[in-house]
């Protein structure tokens, strides 16, 4: 039988159906044995060949996650749990299941990844990275080195999203803190937008330079309402970003949009992005029904009119409100070949449109550009008759080929195999 440790009370109505328990001596973990050396099956609608398992559970806030060349997942949660806003899940027989929790660093975020040796966090307002040593284990979790401080953060659309390049510099997402760039009592749309000098796109640092400040940084690219999936896609050697959608349509301009139109509109956004891209926020909105840049109603537009042409197009649209959080090129050898270089996306929200939400979508990809229409990967991640809301939020690829999925809404850990 297989131990495997959760933290001590916090199993939820997904835990193992049937197990024996103990405490752990010395640990903050009940000790569970795992009959049939098998961790409980995720209820997911996937591909003919894959299948999920649940992996752990309890960690509430779970936002995005990476996983290291031997299994092991490092977790950043959204809120604190027990102090501790990393949780570091330790495969300790490398079978891809892991066998303890171990919490650190005394702050909330989103982002989180391993890179050259060195395991990079953010809050809502810095970056912070952990030496890591051949196990890629950090050497000294209580003594992270900021490397980027003073980012704008006002307690909406703050997650600081990562991503890192072959070059050692550090992308992040500073999302626009507004809807819409509006301002006073009359609610006028200033021009230029002034939230975009330190919001609303992304910014670029050097991984290995200490002490770095907001100032310090380049804006990379701008126009971006918020962005908390991205990716650096090595086949294409560029920065791939998917961008949450404005809203509010019909409520501020009834005179141009049905309530009907706001629930269907604009298109949450697939971004290749390059040095001084401009996507085009708050002035223009994609319209994936006509397929057009649509000038804003705050800047002049009815709904009908076009805009933006100095703006680039996204190279994807997806419905609208389905909330996109993480974004993963997929670079493993496991998954039949249609997988190999494409989009997984996770979906956060519920679309009106599709009549769903809370999914895994996937892009193909051939030659560095999509190759055909993107589909429902995994769905069903709230099936009939549970209690508890799970929410896709975080994506990472194993050294084995494996897609692990964080769920920040009912704290579950899920990881998705195919066999054939």
């Amino acid at each position: 039988m297989k131990k495997v440790f959760y933290c001590l009370g916090l199993l939820s109505a997904l835990a193992l159906p049937r197990f024996a328990s103990a405490y752990a001596k010395d640990t903050t973990f009940i000790v569970h044995e795992v009959l049939n050396d098998t961790l409980p099956t995720a209820p997911l609608t996937l591909p003919s060949g894959f299948h999920a398992n649940i992996i752990a559970t309890g960690l509430n806030g779970a936002r995005h996650l990476t996983v290291t060349n031997k299994g092991d997942i490092y977790v950043k949660l959204s809120k604190l749990k027990d102090g501790k806003g990393i949780y570091f899940l330790k495969d300790n027989n490398g079978d891809g299941n892991p066998d303890e929790q171990i919490g650190f660093g005394n702050y909330p975020g989103t982002g989180i990844l391993v890179k050259n040796g060195y395991l990079y966090a953010s809050s809502n307002d810095d970056i912070y990275r952990y030496k890591l040593n051949d196990n890629n284990e950090v050497i000294s979790p209580d003594a992270p080195e900021k490397i980027v401080s003073g980012l704008v953060n006002h307690n909406r659309d703050n997650s600081k999203s990562l991503a890192v390049d072959n070059k050692g510099n550090l992308y992040v997402n500073v999302g626009s803190y507004a809807n819409a760039c509006l301002e006073g009592k009359n609610l006028t749309a200033p021009m230029p937008c002034p939230i975009l000098d330190s919001a609303g796109g992304i910014w670029k640092y050097k991984t290995d330079k200490a002490d770095q400040h907001f100032k310090d940084g380049i804006r990379y690219a701008t126009g971006l309402k918020n962005v908390v999936g991205l990716d650096w896609n090595t086949a294409t050697n560029s920065l791939f970003v998917m961008q949450h959608g404005r809203d509010q349509l019909n409520l501020l301009y009834p005179q141009y949009f049905s309530k009907e139109q706001d629930a269907t509109l604009p298109a949450e956004t697939m971004y290749e992005l390059r040095k001084e891209d401009d996507a085009g926020w708050p002035y223009v909105y994609y319209d994936q029904q006509q397929n057009k840049k649509i000038l804003a109603p705050e800047y002049g537009g009815d709904g009908k009119k076009t805009g933006g042409k100095k703006t680039i197009d996204p190279v994807v649209a997806f419905p609208a409100h389905l909330a996109p959080n993480a974004l993963l090129f997929y670079t493993g050898n496991s998954f039949p070949e249609k997988y190999k270089h494409g989009a997984f996306i996770a979906f956060h929200g519920k679309s009106p449109e599709l009549q769903k939400g809370y999914l895994i979508a996937f892009v193909p990809f051939k030659n560095g550009k999509p190759s055909g229409q993107w589909e429902i990967f995994a769905d069903g991640f709230n099936p009939t008759g549970t209690s508890v809301q799970h929410k896709p939020c975080g994506l990472a690829q194993g050294a084995d080929g494996s897609i692990y999925v964080a769920d920040d809404a009912g704290g579950t850990i899920y990881r998705i195999q195919y066999k054939k």
